[in-house]
């Protein structure tokens, strides 16, 4: 129960990073592929945000080196691609279908619950794993 509800507020503030990441971009460029530019700053935020919280407070995972550090966050990104394609989906259906901002947020707030969940399951067998 302890790792579902830390689980749960790391989930919560990886998505405002993310939430926060796109509003960032919104607000200082103002152009033709805002949308774009500010999905994926803000996917990239959530992610690093979400590994660093994910690696200490719920798996308690200790890398060797940085190079161990950084293999370990390749493997956590690769896990997050079928996860990062939910989450798009679902932020952009509601982009395409209600054409306003605050509808694209709840968008992107319901497929990264989705796609935590997921991810979740993934990161136990995958990559923070123990020899």
């Amino acid at each position: 129960m302890k790792v579902a509800v830390t689980y749960t507020i790391i989930a919560i503030i990886a998505t405002l990073a993310n939430i926060g990441g796109q509003e960032l971009v919104v607000q200082l460029w103002p152009f033709e592929y805002l949308v774009t530019l500010s999905i994926f700053f803000g996917t990239g935020v959530g992610l690093v945000v979400k590994y660093l919280l994910d690696k200490r407070y719920i798996f308690q995972f200790t890398t060797d080196n940085l190079s161990h550090d950084a293999k370990l966050f390749v493997l956590y990104t690769a896990m997050g691609v079928i996860t990062t394609a939910i989450f798009w989906g679902v932020e952009w259906s509601f982009h395409a279908i209600y054409q306003t901002k605050e509808m694209r947020y709840l968008g992107g707030v319901i497929g990264l619950a989705i796609g935590y969940l997921i991810k979740y399951q993934l990161d136990k067998r995958y990559v923070f794993r123990t020899a």
